[in-house]
């Protein structure tokens, strides 16, 4: 939305290095200023469609990160897996499954909408009750959940009624899935049972509005609507305004930000950083160009799969794969490719291969590694 006053512009590049520092990808923070669980919080989530990403994308941005951090909090039940933002799998920690979900079941409202036809008949109350008590009897595999499901409504679609009870329920993904070295079948219970306590109200949505742009901001009313799944957030913001900082882009779109929040120069360095498929960075604005620019913005997905991604100064630049070894021994040797979109310079080239020495120190379980660089195939 235009704005209708005259507000201060910030340039894109501004816009660039405020929600970098937002991304704690500007500077790593420390873990004496932030642990591993008050950044999983401070970022509302991490996107964890698949089990490493929120791996990678913490060691982006936690100096002095271990995988091990991580998956020692998911074991104790700190954090967990869940369908949250966007009807994607988010890792959040436990306060924030336990009520942010309830603030954007709205969307899963809308999500389940969209596969009525396969649902003719099923009463959604009965089937959430009966997904409920099986699940909390003991975790479930989609597949089992689906089938009782299907005995009770043999007449509807076998892949509505999975989402139906996605939607309708809280559903965690209990470890060992999602714990670091280990491997498991997605096997599903409530957030409340994995928990032991009771969900807690839907936060307001203007507490909500606040964490996004202490995370992602400054941010339009678009913007944070694209990162939530919400809709009709004009009237959270406006109630907001008076006590938020306003400004507009260089196409007069305007946009909120918290009044002390970090905007650092334009011209603050910003080193390359090695991202998980599907960050959060990527995704959470209506505009991605602060990040992503144009010419390079189908680049990074292939149908509906996400590559991994890294920055330079700043901007995505190109994608990159990880090849483990097999095996573990003394002639184990990791194979980072890195593909650049463009041109980078020796420096920016030597840059990148030192942070992706760093990745590979702290993620690569490999007792030594290879850095390539490859031409980028469309």
């Amino acid at each position: 939305m235009a704005s209708k006053t005259t507000n201060p512009v910030l340039g894109e590049r501004a816009l660039n290095r405020a929600t970098l520092e937002r991304q704690l990808l500007l500077s790593r923070a420390p873990q004496s200023a932030m642990s591993v669980k008050g950044a999983v919080e401070h970022l509302v989530g991490l996107q964890a469609q698949n089990v490493k990403p929120p791996y990678f994308a913490l060691a982006a941005r936690i100096e002095g990160f271990d995988p091990e951090d991580l998956s020692a909090l998911m074991a104790s039940r700190e954090v967990a897996r869940l369908v949250t933002m966007r009807s994607t799998i988010h890792t959040h920690t436990a306060d924030d499954c336990l009520s942010l979900r309830p603030l954007v079941q709205a969307a899963r409202d809308r999500e389940l909408h969209q596969f009525r036809g396969g649902l003719v008949g099923v009463e959604l109350d009965r089937l959430g009750a009966i997904s409920r008590e099986l699940v909390e009897e003991r975790p479930r595999t989609m597949k089992e959940l689906r089938e009782a499901l299907l005995a009770q409504w043999p007449d509807a679609d076998p892949f509505a009624l999975s989402v139906a009870a996605r939607c309708v329920l809280p559903l965690v993904q209990v470890t060992p899935r999602g714990l670091w070295g280990r491997s498991g079948q997605v096997m599903l219970t409530t957030a409340e049972h994995w928990f032991g306590r009771p969900a807690q109200p839907a936060p307001a949505p203007d507490a909500t509005v606040l964490r996004y742009l202490a995370a992602f901001g400054p941010a339009s009313v678009k913007d944070m609507q694209t990162w939530s799944g919400l809709t009709r957030m004009r009237e959270v913001f406006e109630r907001l305004r008076p006590q938020l900082a306003v400004f507009q882009d260089e196409h007069g779109v305007e946009l909120f930000d918290l009044p002390d929040a970090p905007r650092p120069d334009p011209g603050a360095p910003a080193p390359p950083r090695f991202l998980p498929e599907f960050d959060n960075l990527l995704l959470s604005h209506a505009d991605r160009s602060r990040v992503v620019p144009q010419e390079y913005r189908m680049r990074a997905w292939k149908g509906n799969q996400a590559f991994c991604t890294f920055l330079v100064d700043g901007y995505l630049a190109g994608i990159w794969r990880l090849t483990e070894p097999k095996a573990k021994g003394a002639d184990g040797r990791a194979t980072l490719t890195v593909q650049a979109f463009g041109e980078l310079t020796r420096a920016q080239r030597d840059a990148v291969a030192e942070e992706g020495e760093r990745m590979l120190a702290v993620m690569s379980s490999a007792t030594a590694y290879d850095i390539r660089f490859e031409a980028f195939n469309e």
